[in-house]
């Protein structure tokens, strides 16, 4: 039998207590869309006026999940529990603006995170909620998520405006620029951007359909890093380059920076086209990972030659790198409706580093509005993931061994395959939207021996000022 939500009430008491609040903003391991980047999807709220020097916003979002009883002939200490209790998530964000001087600003984004993930967000590659952290700790706690620099500088003479936006002060901007970011950010901040499926909050959950699944992305435990971002903008262009931090170890909370041990760069091209009257965007994006990991192949060795369970936290050494790529296209099909599709993947040779177990994935889904049904604000998503590992990830997982979030003491390999959907139903009055979701999920883990399947329903609060 599925839990009953305890969500509900909580939900309405927060909507009780929002009614009249005057500024208030979001938080999460995927942040908003960065300044000039294509959006299909109305924002929550309607453009604020131009705010001149400051750009003040909030965001609330409640995840209440759970799934159903499972029968499995055997589990490992991350694996998906057979029978657990309903799990609910909360991200709080401030996000703070001001304008510096011309073409610069300065982002400041405390944030308060709370609750937990099934199985202590453990169990499944294609995680089911992108605003579930790998923190053993349910208590809400305050940290600092971004606090960065930004930079731009025109090429040309023609501007637009932009509206007061989250980390987006009001103005003119450049229609072309170059602009360098630097300080405390999520990389998803700027590179894998996609208008359908990019935001937990607001969009799909599943962490494989939020982000290209084979990119180990760099961030800490909470999705964030610092460093640099360079950018070339045109309105049918844009390249990125990125150089951040990696963790100390594998799914580490803290940064480490001794750069010459461990760093990461990405590089994005992004070229939007239209078909006929329909706009679309591709973007090419490819990456490379150096750190102290371990590969698998070597701690499968260790444990045949010593009769014990592999472990890579016994092999690490520096050194080693790991790259991959990923392919993401978006393409409006009709008036208000939407199609999305994403390829990715890694070497898989060492172990995961920062983001998910995943080496290859791949998705497609269709989002559209509520407009034919006279309700514009409203969003309805679907889509499929499918995703799977290397051949060397594979041995490790059957030979008993563990990474950061999957591991059942065994393995009988097929490729984990998600669906889900959702609608998100907009309360405009109370600057929020209520989404019902459901995800269905085949072979968790990899594992046909615990293919379930797993039946996901959860309700999601977004409140957004």
């Amino acid at each position: 039998m599925l839990k009953r939500p305890s969500f509900l009430l909580g939900a309405a008491l927060l909507l009780a207590g929002t009614a009249h609040a005057q500024v208030t903003p979001p938080g999460s391991t995927t942040p908003p869309t960065p300044p000039n980047a294509a959006s299909a999807q109305e924002p929550l709220h309607q453009p604020a006026e131009k705010a001149g020097n400051w750009s003040l916003h909030f965001q609330q979002t409640l995840i209440d999940q759970w799934h159903n009883n499972l029968t499995t002939p055997y589990t490992g200490d991350y694996s998906l529990a057979d029978r657990e209790s309903a799990k609910l998530s909360l991200t709080s964000t401030f996000f703070i603006g001001r304008r510096l001087w011309k073409g610069a600003a300065v982002y400041f984004n405390p944030e308060v995170a709370g609750g937990s993930g099934l199985s202590s967000a453990r169990g499944i590659a294609g995680f089911p909620n992108g605003e579930t952290f790998r923190i053993g700790v349910a208590d809400p706690v305050l940290y600092l998520a971004r606090l960065y620099v930004r930079q731009v500088f025109a090429i040309g003479p023609e501007n637009d405006v932009d509206e007061d936006d989250l980390n987006q002060v009001a103005g003119p901007t450049p229609r072309r620029y170059f602009a360098v970011n630097l300080g405390k950010f999520s990389v998803a901040d700027f590179f894998d951007q996609n208008s359908y499926s990019h935001d937990p909050r607001t969009q799909f959950m599943n962490w494989s359909l939020m982000s290209a699944g084979a990119w180990d992305y760099a961030a800490n435990t909470r999705g964030y890093t610092v460093g640099g971002v360079l950018e070339y903008i045109t309105p049918g262009f844009s390249a990125r380059f990125s150089s951040t931090l990696l963790p100390t170890y594998a799914n580490g909370p803290e940064l480490d920076y001794r750069y010459g041990r461990a760093h990461a760069e990405t590089l994005e091209l992004t070229k939007t086209y239209h078909l006929g009257a329909h706009q679309g965007t591709v973007r090419a994006l490819g990456f490379r990972n150096v750190a102290p990991m371990a590969t698998y192949r070597s701690a499968v060795a260790l444990g045949l030659a010593t009769g014990q369970q592999p472990d890579v936290e016994l092999l690490r050494r520096d050194g080693h790198t790991k790259v991959g790529f990923g392919l993401n296209a978006e393409q409006e099909v009709a008036p208000n409706v939407g199609l999305f599709a994403r390829v990715s993947y890694n070497d898989g040779r060492n172990e995961t580093w920062a983001f998910t177990e995943i080496d290859h994935s791949a998705s497609l889904g269709l989002v559209s509005t509520g407009a034919r049904w006279h309700r514009p604000d409203d969003r309805l998503g679907a889509a499929v993931v499918a995703n799977g590992i290397s051949a060397e990830h594979r041995a490790y997982l059957a030979a008993g061994g563990y990474g950061f979030i999957i591991g059942d003491g065994a393995l009988n390999y097929g490729l984990e395959q998600i669906a889900e959907v959702y609608y998100s139903i907009s309360l405009s009055h109370y600057h929020a939207a209520i989404s019902p979701d459901y995800q269905f999920i085949m072979n968790p883990a990899y594992n046909k021996d615990r293919s379930g399947p797993v039946h996901v329903v959860a309700m999601r609060l977004h409140v957004e000022f």
